[in-house]
Parts: structure tokens; C-alpha cells; sequence
């Protein structure tokens, strides 16, 4: 039997799918945007949700690019709010 993962309150990414961060992404930026700021042919020649996520779970490198844009948008977002 195994155990369910503990909980992780201060990790911004737990629970949050690939699709989820992707989509939030293309909200904010547009796929030319998004392509100006991660240069990955998934996002700039006829971009699609579902072929950039297929790209995407192969791709650990380019995974980690759209976590890390993902987590500045959050940042940002947090820091307009507070004002």
C-alpha cells in the first residue's frame, strides 16, 4: 500500500497540469507572445494546444522553459495585485 504524496503548500506548480500552464500561458502572452519569449517552433508555426504539449512532455528541457515562464507570470500577477 502505498502512501498518499504529502501535501506541498509552498510549491506554486503542485497540482497544476502542463494543459493548465499552457493554457494560462496562451491567455496572457497569445502564441506570439508566447514564441517571442520561449523561441520553440511549437509556439510560433501553427501552434496548437495538444502539439505543444505533445513537444512538450518529450521535451524536459522545454518543459522546465514553461514552468519557469509560468512562475514569472504568477510572480508578476501576485505583484500587480498588491499595488
Amino acid at each position: 500500500m502505498t502512501t498518499p504524496p504529502a501535501p506541498q503548500p509552498r510549491n506554486p506548480l503542485h497540482g497544476v497540469t502542463l494543459e493548465a500552464m499552457l493554457t494560462a500561458l496562451v491567455a496572457a502572452y497569445g502564441w506570439e507572445g508566447l514564441g517571442e519569449r520561449i523561441a520553440l517552433r511549437c509556439f510560433t508555426s501553427d501552434p496548437s494546444i495538444a502539439s505543444s504539449l505533445k513537444f512538450l512532455r518529450k521535451t524536459p528541457w522545454a518543459r522546465e522553459k514553461v514552468e519557469s515562464l509560468y512562475l514569472f507570470m504568477l510572480r508578476e500577477t501576485r505583484r500587480q495585485g498588491s499595488r
